[in-house]
């Protein structure tokens, strides 16, 4: 009688002792209530870092594609607002001081330079993405490395907060 009560309490019809639905309707309230338990344990697991890594990864290519293929708004896009680019001579801090900047970049009709992530990593939280790699010029040489520094938004999307290259060394000796 204890059970039927329970079943009762979860919202299931109280049956009559010794009918024959009974066993069926609370095997079938037992699968539900596991499958249920189940589904919100997945949904409860965290998801890696290397599974946020990933989703860091695939927004650097984006953010690199949309400045090949002169994209400037869907490049613009993933700014964060408060998003800071060290350039070589000065800081551009805030997104509408980032737009004005790199507005420069969009002008020729193939990019000065491009770049690709090669290492990429979240934190245990997987709301902070670091990527770095190379960038290259027109020739394909490669010029400098990027750093960029990624926040996860509350809908899952990523914007970039930081961003800041070096010169290689090669490209400073070559120049002398």
């Amino acid at each position: 009688m204890k059970r039927l009560r329970f079943v009762s309490k979860l919202g299931g019809t109280p049956l009559a002792v010794g009918s024959p639905v009974a066993p069926a309707m609370l095997n079938s309230s037992r699968s539900m209530r596991r499958n249920l338990c189940l589904l919100l344990l997945v949904l409860a697991l965290p998801v890696s870092a290397a599974d946020r890594a990933e989703e860091v990864r695939a927004t650097e290519i984006a953010f690199a594609k949309a400045f090949a293929d002169r994209d400037a708004k869907q490049f613009f896009l993933y700014l964060a607002d408060d998003a800071q680019f060290l350039g070589r001579r000065n800081t551009m801090r805030g997104k509408q001081e980032v737009i004005t900047g790199w507005s420069e970049f969009f002008k020729p009709a193939v990019a000065p330079f491009r770049w690709q992530p090669e290492r990429v990593v979240t934190n245990a939280a997987g709301d902070l993405g670091f990527s770095s790699g190379p960038v290259f010029d027109e020739a394909g040489v490669q010029i400098g490395t990027f750093t960029s520094t990624w926040v996860r938004q509350p809908d899952g999307s990523w914007r970039i907060l930081f961003d800041g290259g070096s010169v290689c060394p090669t490209t400073k000796q070559s120049a002398q």
